[in-house]
């Protein structure tokens, strides 16, 4: 149990949270949402203890360990990577040391017999014999194989010192356990095994993550971070999200009785109380939606962008063929003899270990690098509108959001500008700041206006969702649901995939998996795939 009393925070006049009382009870695991700004990560630090708040106190239950999943890659570098995961259990890290440093005396005396002894006790109390087998299962369940176990820190990729430092804060079931964006570098299977482990985790979880699908499998119930305040709700993301989107519908239609609008709810929390009855954590997830009042149902004050793609002209059915083509970066070959036909329609998600391989793929394809061998051939009638991942080049000038947009529009009356900006969150005064000082996912959503304007028939995106709140996410997933044109894209957010791409190209570096008129669920559970993929992988070990 861990809990937030009166908490206050200001910074300067920003007050980002106000008397926050909230209590996070054991068997849940809370997903902590809230707009890009408003402050998760940072009431994350201040449960654990990181952050001082101007007011207020964090209470944790008596004798109860919390676990923090830590940022810092380079905090470990000294030390070996087993060493480091046992670390996140601090008092048996502790107790370890001080009995290797005494047995390691050359004058072993009496009293450093009898400390022993309470350590060696301390230490069987603790599991402490289990503590190496533990560490090592999470690492290599974490895809953290066993020649690495016993190697510094700091010789391992960025990537794995991420796997690692989570494979810390899972180590010895702590009590309470604080997740920051825990799915950032994990691949699909990583994922999953999270999602698992979180199913059975029987303590007290809190999770920051703009991973919907993530949230939405392991989360029991949401906290929201709405004008500095927090309010808790039953349920996983979906429900909060659909059922506070309901809420405000009725509340805009006054002429909606009492007991109309109670059973529309009712029927809502049935459907929810029904597809929660297939997850692990079912039954309690189940019972507890069935017990939801009209009264516990609020509506969200946040706000969704306006994302909708529509082609000027279409496509002919003859789009992109790929013959051949290689790459390489730096004298680092990122792919080759990549052969690969799109057709008209085709929503390919881009799928693979190395972001940087897909991200140099599409800027060959947009042109922006050069292939070293092979050949692009579009279609004569495709036009091609492109987010690339590093889009700040972009917003390096003095214009205000107002005339960056009117750069990429054919209409150019201000009204119309602003209104477009409006759409996408920018209203008033904001739709006359300087586009140099746009804040990351406000940058997102002046590409994705831009992509809007040019009215093309085939998008790229690379990474889309980084930087976007949930909300922007949403919207974006629902406006490529219904675009009408083709889309090439790499994300990895398992629910756009899931529910945008229609076929999944992975790129290995042994090869390509290319699977047509699939979703990335049916993707990841066929066993076929699943031993095509295992084997490309493993010849590269």
């Amino acid at each position: 149990m861990i809990s937030a009393n009166g908490v206050t925070l200001q910074y300067g006049k920003r007050v980002l949270f106000e008397n926050v009382n909230i209590m996070f009870s054991p068997g849940n695991c809370y997903g902590l949402i809230g707009a890009n700004g408003s402050g998760k990560s940072t009431f994350l630090k201040i449960l654990a203890g990181q952050i001082d708040p101007n007011a207020g106190s964090v209470a944790v239950g008596k004798n109860e360990r919390l676990s923090f999943l830590k940022q810092d890659q380079f905090a470990y570098d000294e030390y070996t990577v087993l060493t480091t995961v046992i670390m996140g259990h601090e008092k048996l890290y502790k107790i370890m040391k001080e009995k290797d440093e005494i047995y390691a005396k050359p004058d072993f005396s009496d009293a450093d017999g009898i400390r022993t002894a309470e350590l060696e006790h301390e230490f069987a109390d603790m599991s402490g014999w289990d503590a190496e087998p533990e560490a090592a299962k999470l690492l290599s369940d974490l895809g953290i194989p066993d020649a690495l176990h016993q190697v510094p820190m700091k010789q391992l990729e960025a990537s794995e010192k991420v796997r690692v430092l989570l494979a810390q804060a899972l180590f010895g079931n702590p009590d309470v356990l604080l997740l920051d964006e825990p799915t950032n570098h994990l691949d699909v299977e990583t994922c999953m095994w999270l999602e698992d482990f979180l199913y059975e985790f029987k303590n007290t979880a809190i999770v920051v993550s703009h991973d919907r699908h993530f949230l939405d499998r392991v989360c029991t119930h949401i906290a929201d971070i709405d004008y500095g305040k927090i309010q808790l709700f039953t349920g996983n993301f979906s429900f909060w999200s659909e059922s506070s989107q309901l809420a405000l519908r009725q509340k805009t239609e006054s002429n909606k009785d009492i007991e109309a609008r109670r059973k529309e709810l009712q029927a809502f929390i049935a459907r929810f109380s029904a597809n929660a009855s297939k997850a692990r954590q079912a039954t309690s997830r189940k019972k507890l939606l069935e017990k939801l009042t009209l009264e516990d149902i609020k509506p969200s004050s946040r706000k969704y962008p306006y994302v909708a793609f529509k082609f000027e002209k279409d496509s002919g059915n003859d789009l992109l063929e790929i013959e051949g083509l290689e790459k390489a970066v730096e004298g680092e070959i990122q792919f080759k003899g990549l052969n690969l036909r799109i057709d008209k329609g085709d929503k390919i998600a881009f799928l693979g270990p190395l972001d940087r391989v897909k991200t140099t793929l599409f800027q060959v394809l947009m042109g922006e690098l050069p292939a070293d061998k092979g050949t692009i051939k579009w279609g004569a009638s495709t036009t091609r509108a492109y987010y690339p991942k590093e889009n700040g080049k972009y917003f390096e000038t003095d214009l205000s959001l107002v005339d960056w947009l009117r750069q990429f529009s054919k209409e150019t009356d201000e009204n119309f500008i602003r209104g477009f900006l409006g759409r996408m969150l920018f209203s008033g005064e904001e739709s006359m700041k300087k586009a140099s000082v746009l804040s990351g996912g406000e940058r997102v959503r002046c590409m994705l206006s831009r992509m809007m304007l040019v009215g093309a028939n085939v998008l790229i995106l690379d990474e889309p969702t980084n930087h976007l709140d949930l909300e922007s996410i949403t919207s974006l997933n629902k406006g490529l649901e219904t675009f009408q044109g083709t889309v090439l894209f790499s994300s990895h957010d398992h629910q756009f995939v899931q529910t945008v791409a229609n076929r999944i190209v992975e790129i290995t570096p042994r090869g390509m998996i290319d699977k047509r008129n699939i979703t990335l669920d049916d993707y990841l559970a066929d066993p076929v795939l699943k031993a095509q993929r295992a084997a490309l992988y493993s010849r590269t070990a």
